[in-house]
């Protein structure tokens, strides 16, 4: 199927494709009023809707009211953004399309992944006259599961992913962080970031590889600030919100800075974190704005 485009009347736009459910290009003007696509393709998952968990689970398993379910591992011995036949790698269903908004929808049966029950998930995508890119996503579900969704969109405000993102510049709503052991798997712990974590106050992103979960302070499920990211050459800014308590920043691609609104990696095996359990008759939701601009 062809990408579909979402235009405003500004004639700013966004593409979108079903396979993971992607956005592909993302077209917002600089300072000077030139349109570039602030959208990466940095390959692999870029772009695309992450599921049926985001992130990592540890040693591809977790303990749901008592039963052990054992996962795809592809990872190593963990698994890694919903194992080895994510919702990235699949074909969505669209579910409903307007010149605003589209609406993909993906049905994932019992046991797809190891994970436990069918799970109904969409995302919708609405594009507005005033540059702002939201995300809704909502999942349900015959029997209890784990779900964490977020989108691997990867950003370079330049327009130029030739370009280095170290003078992009970042603040994060966020005065802690979950460290991780070797294997990228949280210990458990909620850490107060240290200076090299530290994006309360906007600074450069510098030439530091970042792969870190942040917790979003005051999260309370509703749509909050999470962060802000500037190019001070174009002048293109980047504000999010989400209801997510965590923001993944990763900068391991050249040219390319990825802020991941979600729950925790390895969230199923840690009761101190926020919860990622969906049961039947429940629905999750979240939500993600991305706001664009220029200074």
């Amino acid at each position: 199927m062809a990408a579909l485009m979402l235009t405003n009347r500004s004639g700013n736009r966004v593409s979108l494709d079903p396979l993971g459910a992607s956005m592909s290009a993302i077209f917002v003007p600089d300072r000077a009023g030139r349109s570039a696509s602030v959208c990466v393709d940095a390959g692999g998952s870029a772009g695309k809707t992450i599921g049926r968990y985001a992130n990592r689970i540890a040693r591809g398993s977790f303990t749901l009211d008592g039963t052990i379910f054992t996962l795809a591992a592809n990872e190593g011995r963990n698994t890694l953004h919903g194992g080895p036949d994510g919702f990235s790698k699949r074909q969505w269903e669209v579910g409903g399309q307007s010149d605003a908004s589209v609406t993909f929808v993906i049905r994932s049966p019992d046991g797809d992944q190891g994970f436990p029950g069918t799970l109904e998930c969409r995302v919708r995508y609405a594009w507005s006259d005033d540059d702002a890119l939201r995300l809704d996503y909502t999942a349900t579900t015959d029997k209890p599961t784990v779900v964490n969704l977020t989108n691997h969109v990867y950003f370079n405000l330049s327009g130029d992913s030739s370009q280095s993102i170290s003078e992009h510049r970042l603040q994060l709503a966020a005065s802690a962080y979950t460290p991780v052991d070797g294997e990228s798997i949280p210990t458990g712990e909620i850490a107060r970031v240290n200076p090299a974590r530290d994006f309360r106050t906007a600074r450069t992103v510098g030439t530091a590889t970042y792969d870190c979960n942040f917790v979003l302070d005051e999260w309370d499920g509703s749509l909050r600030y999470a962060g802000t990211l500037c190019d001070p050459e174009s002048g293109r800014t980047l504000v999010v919100e989400t209801t997510q308590p965590g923001l993944q920043l990763f900068t391991g691609k050249p040219g390319a800075i990825a802020l991941e609104t979600q729950h925790f990696a390895d969230a199923p095996n840690r009761a101190n974190f926020p919860s990622t359990v969906l049961r039947p008759g429940e629905t999750f939701t979240s939500s993600t704005i991305y706001r664009f601009g220029v200074l």
